[in-house]
């Protein structure tokens, strides 16, 4: 009886601590959800004049509400990788470069589809925004595959504790599908915005993301047990039979 109390008690600080930590992961999940919606609703918004911009809210429903939806299911079925995803500090140099930049062609991009939008210089057809919606959700759902397939999968390049190669699914097709859902969401953004000048401005993504890549695989053949043997299995990095 004794055994079976002190047992119980146990499991009911494991729980309780387990609650903490789940309640602070929701908090901060929150809090830079929050923070990114106003950003990103600022910065197209106020360019644009305002907030009546039928394609901008379209932007912000197919961009945040899957976002949401991905972070409630996180949450609950996979706290680690949600905590891993938060996690954007890089610490390699290189990395943190690309991610600047990253940063710096997503502000422009946004502000000058505003713009674009407030001035009519180059307005794009409503129907190219809903067809760009649909292959920006389509990114989103590969995406969802990706963190199914790999629960490693950080936003920084890392090496967690018993990480492993992931070699088959999507990882047996190309060595990156992270990246090439996100080509594909990315390159949908401007044109679900309407603006072509946007567009021109993201064809950057893929150069920035080769060179992304390229620093990160001499990582990973480093500090990944097996990722040079699976470098020669899986000969594609993004796109089937092409790159």
């Amino acid at each position: 009886m004794v055994n079976i109390l002190r047992l119980a008690k146990e499991r009911q600080i494991e729980f309780s601590i387990l609650i903490n930590m789940n309640s602070r992961l929701l908090f901060e999940a929150l809090a830079k959800y929050s923070l990114g919606l106003i950003i990103v609703g600022l910065l197209l918004f106020l360019p644009a004049g305002t907030i009546s911009w039928k394609q901008g809210q379209l932007f912000m429903l197919v961009l945040f509400l899957p976002m949401f939806i991905a972070g409630i299911v996180m949450l609950f079925k996979d706290p680690d990788l949600l905590r891993r995803r938060l996690n954007a500090k890089e610490k390699r140099s290189e990395q943190s470069l690309i991610i600047k930049l990253s940063g710096l062609m997503f502000l422009l991009a946004f502000v000058l589809a505003g713009l674009n939008y407030r001035f009519k210089w180059i307005i794009l057809p409503d129907y190219i925004s809903y067809l760009a919606s649909v292959l920006f959700l389509l990114g989103y759902l590969l995406f969802a595959f990706v963190l199914k397939q790999n629960t490693f999968l950080s936003r920084t390049i890392e090496v967690s504790e018993n990480q492993k190669v992931i070699d088959t699914g999507l990882y047996g097709i190309v060595r990156h599908p992270m990246y090439s859902a996100t080509i594909l969401m990315f390159l949908a953004m401007p044109l679900i915005l309407g603006s072509l000048i946007s567009f021109i401005i993201l064809l950057i993504y893929p150069y920035l993301i080769s060179k992304r890549i390229n620093n990160e695989e001499e990582f990973l053949e480093k500090e990944l047990l097996g990722y040079i043997e699976y470098k020669n299995k899986v000969k594609y990095k993004v796109i089937p039979y092409i790159w």
